[in-house]
């Protein structure tokens, strides 16, 4: 039982730090219409989703979206925007395993497709009043592929650093005696 309260200390306690990088790095965005592109999110997700699971990407995800708005420095995109990538990213990599590349590269299908399609059908009433539909979808798809594009690039190096330092999923597991 002792283990349990450990492994999920650690993971909480990463998530935190993720979830702090990730707020610390929000000044670095660029603007793409009523959105905020934030590819340190992304690198973000791509690395708690691999390293700590669906779970725990998830709600850095939320924690980072809620933080952010709070302090006026994120929209109302920040939530779909980093939660399917997150999620996306920790679910792949748990059913695959061992797949750093395929795995960060669904935080670019989680964001940059999911996510925008949501942001798409929520939001173009509230922010496009006019019938533009299909303008308006591909504008969320390519404002939010880029800045998952970017991000997931970085996430995925980073990764990779932190594998050949000894830094993986496993360190975040339960050990069993």
């Amino acid at each position: 039982m002792s283990e349990i309260v450990e492994v999920n200390t650690k993971r909480l306690a990463t998530t935190a730090v993720f979830t702090t990088i990730a707020v610390i790095l929000s000044p670095l965005f660029f603007p793409v219409g009523p959105t905020k592109c934030y590819p340190a999110q992304h690198l973000v997700n791509a690395i708690t989703g691999v390293l700590l699971g669906p779970m725990w990407a998830l709600i850095q995800a939320l924690a980072t979206s809620v933080i952010r708005n709070a302090l006026g420095l994120g929209t109302v995109f920040a939530f779909p925007g980093s939660i399917f990538g997150a999620l996306f990213v920790g679910f792949f990599y748990w059913l695959t395993g061992k797949r750093y590349l395929e795995a960060a590269l669904m935080e670019v299908v989680g964001t940059g497709i999911v996510g925008a399609l949501v942001s798409w059908a929520v939001f173009t009433p509230i922010f496009f009043p006019e019938n533009v539909a299909v303008l308006t979808a591909t504008f969320f798809i390519t404002a939010f592929s880029v800045s998952s594009i970017a991000g997931t690039i970085i996430g995925y190096i980073i990764l990779h650093v932190f594998k050949r330092v000894g830094v993986t999923h496993r360190t975040f597991m339960m050990k069993r005696v």
